[in-house]
């Protein structure tokens, strides 16, 4: 196949105006590519990755601001611009896998899982509740569909995110977790103080004056309340609250005025049944972290899909260009072989109807050819959408792609025996590490449920203190005082245990039947040993799967040998028909024919190796192996910036 590009300088144009489009996402702005920039087929990029953490602050005040996560980064990487030549993409399986690593949108959705999943755990270190994290597959790209059970459906809503029916939640593998977390309340690990500071103006009508000595008693009071809670994971809960109040009048019967009074209390709340110790009240933050795991597992499971994905549109591209190839070699013998029909129709020497025989071949084999140029733009659109993130200018739509790798043409490789393959999928099969680790959430949640059924024992305590201070009211004709006149004497009375306030007791809590912890402590119970059976029938599905692509790689490799047969035989023929067709012993029409059964044949063996090449991708991903064997380090691809310098 020949693709031909545009004259020197147009080529030369439009090669600029995609690095510009690429380097400042604007094509036809000037992009002069930097001195520094590597040439040819290095992949180190200068570009930082993109961090999605919650900034981290030693400021105090930080913690009632806001933070903002960057916008999205929708320019091309500099890969992409190292791998154009002569205004084509040359794209070998390698360069296709890095730039997916780096480009593709369902990768850069799915990466936002990772940080969401941190944020349950920061939530949770506070004792609050864990949202979930989103395990689904995220497949918005078109072409290459990935097979097999395992490959996990596309999630509801952006980042793969599931939902089961009636708007339940749905946990790994799509089951219900509906008392993932249950158990007794979680308090804030978070302290909490609080303060109200107010003054208030009161006017008292009297009915008489042998009470406060006046008709109307006028008060002023200022008061101050303080307080700071703060729970701990043990299930204990202590609070101290410290109230000062200041109150002046006009009655002259008061003693003090203004009198201030002050005081403290130090509580302390201890749960000896439901919900004591770390179990209960670190099972939010314990799933929190398991739930990262899970969200980590998934982003692998993301990774393998993409890639797999990625393999299957390369070799459906390279099979659209040797196609398309076979077709051109096809296309140009039968117009040859009508021009020497002409020719010798005019010498006499051959009837009209071999004339009309083979424009009719010709038209067909045209027509075969038009096929076969528009599926291979149809499959380079598919691949340049696939390693791209903005495909938005023209010039790089419209660009070819030419494939760099071939599939091989050579002896099938032998396959591994299956228990091996097996037992290689039972290790690294994503799903299977995502519900291992769900399990272990289950089990937190059984155990939570199951002290929740206890009765609420608490031990609790106060201490405290109270003082009074305040001058004499001058009012007040012999009145007698004995406390400090000033704040601060009433503040030392308050501390000084002259005037002590303790109290030790238990309170107790016995509902009643406890039919909604006992439904729920049940529940837990079916959903673990629900969850278990899932497990079990992953791990057959598995089997199934690895057993299916084995099964699927010998009769794809069988194929391969009989179409690899059959195209020799073709090729014998034709050289053998044309051959007496140039002594003289065989017809146009003849060789015409053995060229067209050739063509047909090496169509078919590139078939055949196509669906071969699929098949061992396919064994790739039911063994959890596409990653090792691709050599991708799964952190290039959460930077989303590949490291390593390929091949």
């Amino acid at each position: 196949m020949s693709f031909q590009g545009p004259g020197l300088l147009q080529r030369g144009i439009a090669i600029l105006c995609v690095y510009g489009m690429l380097a400042s996402n604007v094509c036809g702005q000037a992009a002069a590519p930097s001195s520094t920039q590597p040439q040819g087929a290095s992949t180190s990029q200068s570009a930082a990755p993109i961090r999605f953490e919650m900034p981290k602050s030693h400021n105090p005040l930080s913690a009632y601001s806001p933070d903002t996560v960057p916008e999205p980064q929708l320019a091309n990487s500099m890969r992409l611009v190292q791998l154009i030549r002569d205004g084509k993409l040359y794209l070998s399986l390698k360069d296709a896998i890095d730039l997916a690593l780096e480009n593709n949108l369902d990768l850069a959705i799915a990466r936002y899982n990772l940080p969401i999943a941190n944020t349950d755990i920061l939530r949770t270190q506070a004792g609050g509740f864990f949202r979930g994290v989103n395990t689904g597959v995220v497949q918005g790209t078109p072409g290459g569909g990935v097979g097999g059970f395992g490959t996990g459906a596309p999630g509801a809503g952006a980042g793969g995110t599931s939902s089961g029916a009636g708007g339940a939640g749905a946990g790994a593998s799509g089951l219900v977790q509906s008392t993932l977390g249950a158990g007794t309340a979680v308090s804030s690990y978070d302290p909490s103080i609080t303060a109200s500071v107010g003054a208030e103006h009161q006017t008292t009508p009297l009915a008489n004056l042998q009470i406060f000595g006046v008709p109307s008693l006028q008060s002023n009071t200022g008061q101050a309340t303080f307080g700071y809670t703060q729970a701990f994971p043990t299930g204990t809960n202590i609070s101290f609250q410290f109230n000062s109040n200041r109150q002046a009048t006009n009655s002259p019967d008061l003693i003090l005025s203004p009198a201030t009074s002050s005081m403290f209390r130090f509580s302390i709340q201890q749960e000896l049944l439901a919900g004591f110790g770390f179990g209960p009240n670190l099972r939010y933050l314990r799933i929190a972290r398991n739930n990262k795991k899970i969200s980590d597992i998934a982003f692998k499971d993301q990774v393998i899909a993409t890639v797999t994905q990625i393999e299957n549109i390369y070799w459906d591209l390279v099979s659209a260009y040797e196609q398309t190839q076979v077709n051109e070699q096809s296309s140009a013998f039968a117009r040859q072989s009508l021009e020497n029909a002409r020719k010798q129709l005019q010498l006499q020497s051959v009837p009209e109807l071999d004339v009309l025989r083979a424009e009719a071949e010709l038209s067909k084999r045209d027509q075969e050819l038009t096929v076969a140029r528009t599926s291979l733009q149809l499959q380079e659109t598919l691949i340049k959408n696939a390693v791209t993130k903005n495909l938005s200018d023209p010039i790089l739509e419209a660009m070819p792609v030419i494939p760099t790798d071939r599939m091989q043409n050579d002896q099938v490789q032998s396959i591994s025996p299956i228990q091996d393959l097996i037992a290689e999928a039972l290790q690294h099969r994503p799903e299977l590490a995502e519900t291992d680790v769900d399990l272990v959430n289950r089990q937190i949640s059984r155990r939570a449920a199951r002290n929740a059924l206890l009765p609420s024992l608490s031990l609790v305590g106060f201490y405290g203190g109270s003082g009074l201070a305040g001058p004499l009211n001058p009012l007040c004709h012999g009145c007698i005082s004995n406390v400090p006149i000033d704040f601060g004497g009433a503040l030392e009375s308050t501390f000084n245990n002259s005037s002590p306030d303790y109290y030790i007791g238990l309170n107790l809590n016995i509902p009643i039947r406890n039919r909604v912890a006992k439904a729920d402590q049940f529940r837990s119970e079916l959903e673990f040993r629900q969850a278990e059976l899932r497990l079990e029938q992953l791990k057959k599905q598995v089997r199934i799967e690895v057993r299916n692509a084995q099964y699927a790689l010998e009769q794809t490799g069988a194929r391969v040998e009989a179409a690899r047969k059959a195209r020799d035989l073709a090729q014998r023929t034709f050289e053998i028909t044309k051959k007496e067709q140039d002594l003289g012993a065989g017809s146009s029409y003849q060789t015409l024919t053995a060229q067209r059964d050739l063509s047909l044949a090496a169509l078919d063996l590139v078939s055949a190796m196509t669906v071969h090449e699929k098949a061992k991708v396919e064994l790739d991903r039911a063994t959890g192996t596409t990653l090792e064997h691709n050599g991708i380090q799964l952190q290039d691809a959460v930077n989303g910036t590949v490291s390593a310098a390929s091949p």
